[in-house]
C-alpha cells in the first residue's frame, strides 16, 4: 500500500462498488415495493369481485375462502393464511380470519372504516380488510422478480468492471505527473538542477508542474551564477595577490629594490582587495537582510550636489560635464546619506567609464507620477548598453564589455550593490538605454 496509484485505484473501486451496490439495493427495494403494491391492488380487486360473486351465488358470505370454494376466487390461493385480506360480515364480525383479525372478532366502526365495503343493491353485506402482509405470487410473477434481480446483479457487476478500468486510467492520469515530478526531484537531489517536467493539464497538478519548472530553472540559474561568481571572485582576488606576491618575492630576493612607486603600486592592489571584500560584505548583509541603514531627512538637492562634488575632478579630467537638475520645492527624503551617496556614486562612476569626451552626465531629482514618490536619475550620453546585456545589467560579476573593464578597477559588483541598497531603502531601480544613445538609471523612492 505504499503506491499512490494502487491507493487511488482501490479508492475509486471502493467508491464505485459502494455506489453500484447502493443503487442496486435501492432499485431492488423500489421494484419490490412497486410490484407488491401492484399485486396487492390487483389481488384486492380479485378478492372483492370473488366475494361479491360468492354472495350473489350463495346469499351469504359464510364459508367464503374454504378450499372447496377456492375456484371461485379467480385462481387465488385456497389457503386462508396466504390471503392478504380478512373478511367481516354485515355486523362487523370476522368470518375469514387473517393477520391480526381472528375469527369471531367484532370490529368497531373506526376499524371497519379502514376496510373496503361490499355493497349489493345498495346494502352493505360485508367489509374487506387489507392485511399488511406480502401478497402471494404465482410462478410467473416469481420468475419476473428473479429476472429483475438478476439484471440488477449483472448491471452492478458491469458497473464494477467499468469502474475498475476507469480507476486504473484515472489513477495513472493523476499519478503520472507526480511520478515525473518525483523522478525530476531525485535528479535535482543528485545535483542535476536543470530539470523540466511536461505540463499535461491546466489544473492544480499542471500548476504544480509549472511551479516546479520555474523553481528548477531558477535554481539552475542561481547555481550557474554561484559558480560564475566563485570563479570571478577567485579571479579578482588572484590578480592583486599575484602582483603583491611578485613584488614581495622580488624585493626579498633583491631582484627589485623598494621604491616609493613600487610601494604605491602595492598599496593600490591592497586597496583593490579591500574594495572587493567591502563590496562582497555589503551584498552578503543585504542578502541576509542585516544591512544596517541609518536614515535621516536629506534634501535631494544636497544629496546630488555632494555626489557632483565628489566626482567633479574626475569628470573635468575626462572633459565630461557633470550637472545637477533638481525640481524646485522637493520635500526631504528619509534615507541613509552614506548609502545613497554610494548608490549614486556607483552610477556616476559607471557613467564616466562609458561617456566619451565632451559628453554629459546629469543628476536628476523630480517628483514621480505616484503620490509621495521621488524619482532620482543618472543620465549620460555615453555608448549605451546593448539590448542583450540589459536583462543582466544588475547581475553580480556581469561584464557586458570585458575588454573595457579589465584593469579599470571594476569588480562587476557595482550595479548589484546599487540594486541591493535601493531595495533596502524600499525603492526600485530600472534602466533604459539605446545603443549609441546613452543610458538612464532611474530610482523610485
Amino acid at each position: 500500500m505504499h503506491s499512490l496509484r494502487l491507493k487511488l485505484i482501490l479508492t475509486f473501486l471502493a467508491i464505485s462498488l459502494a455506489g453500484s451496490l447502493i443503487a442496486a439495493f435501492i432499485v431492488r427495494q423500489s421494484n419490490e415495493r412497486a410490484f407488491n403494491t401492484l399485486l396487492r391492488e390487483q389481488g384486492q380487486v380479485d378478492f372483492v369481485n370473488a366475494a361479491l360473486l360468492y354472495y350473489e351465488e350463495n346469499g351469504t358470505l359464510m364459508g367464503f375462502g374454504r378450499r372447496d370454494h377456492a375456484h371461485g376466487m379467480g385462481g387465488m390461493a385456497a389457503d386462508r393464511a396466504n390471503l392478504p385480506f380478512a373478511l367481516a360480515d354485515e355486523n362487523g364480525r370476522i368470518i375469514l380470519e387473517n393477520g391480526p383479525y381472528w375469527r369471531g372478532l367484532v370490529l368497531t366502526t373506526e376499524q371497519l372504516a379502514t376496510g373496503i365495503p361490499l355493497t349489493v343493491e345498495g346494502s352493505q353485506v360485508g367489509t374487506v380488510l387489507p392485511v399488511n402482509l406480502p401478497p402471494p405470487r404465482n410462478p410467473v410473477e416469481q420468475a419476473y422478480v428473479r429476472q429483475v434481480n438478476r439484471a440488477l446483479l449483472i448491471g452492478a457487476l458491469m458497473a464494477t468492471a467499468v469502474a475498475i478500468v476507469l480507476a486504473i486510467v484515472l489513477a495513472r492520469t493523476l499519478t503520472r505527473p507526480l511520478q515525473e515530478l518525483a523522478a525530476a526531484s531525485r535528479q535535482m537531489a543528485a545535483g542535476n538542477l536543470a530539470q523540466q517536467v511536461p505540463v499535461r493539464t491546466q489544473d492544480e497538478l499542471g500548476a504544480l508542474a509549472t511551479t516546479f519548472n520555474q523553481m528548477s530553472a531558477e535554481l539552475n540559474r542561481a547555481n550557474q551564477q554561484r559558480r560564475q561568481m566563485t570563479a570571478d571572485i577567485a579571479h579578482d582576488l588572484r590578480t592583486p595577490l599575484t602582483v603583491l606576491s611578485g613584488y614581495l618575492e622580488a624585493m626579498e630576493d633583491g631582484t627589485l629594490t623598494p621604491t616609493s612607486d613600487r610601494w604605491r603600486m602595492m598599496q593600490q592592489e591592497v586597496d583593490t582587495l579591500k574594495r572587493l571584500v567591502d563590496d562582497l560584505r555589503t551584498l552578503s548583509l543585504a542578502d541576509a537582510g542585516n544591512l544596517a541603514l541609518h536614515k535621516e531627512p536629506l534634501a535631494p538637492h544636497d544629496l546630488l550636489t555632494q555626489v557632483q562634488a565628489a566626482y567633479a575632478r574626475q569628470a573635468a579630467a575626462q572633459n565630461v560635464q557633470l550637472v545637477v537638475d533638481v525640481a524646485p520645492d522637493l520635500p526631504a527624503m528619509a534615507v541613509d546619506p552614506a548609502r545613497m551617496r554610494q548608490v549614486l556614486g556607483n552610477l556616476v562612476s559607471n557613467a564616466l567609464r562609458y561617456t566619451p569626451e565632451n559628453g554629459r552626465i546629469t543628476l536628476v531629482a523630480r517628483p514621480a507620477d505616484q503620490t509621495h514618490t521621488l524619482q532620482l536619475a543618472v543620465t549620460d550620453t555615453g555608448a549605451g548598453i546593448p539590448p542583450e546585456d540589459l536583462p543582466h545589467i544588475f547581475d553580480r560579476f556581469y561584464r557586458g564589455d570585458k575588454s573595457r573593464q579589465e584593469g579599470e578597477g571594476a569588480s562587476g559588483l557595482g550595479l548589484a550593490i546599487v540594486r541591493s541598497l535601493v531595495t533596502a531603502h524600499g525603492g526600485v531601480i530600472n534602466v533604459t538605454s539605446v545603443a549609441g544613445g546613452g543610458t538612464t538609471f532611474t530610482i523610485l523612492l
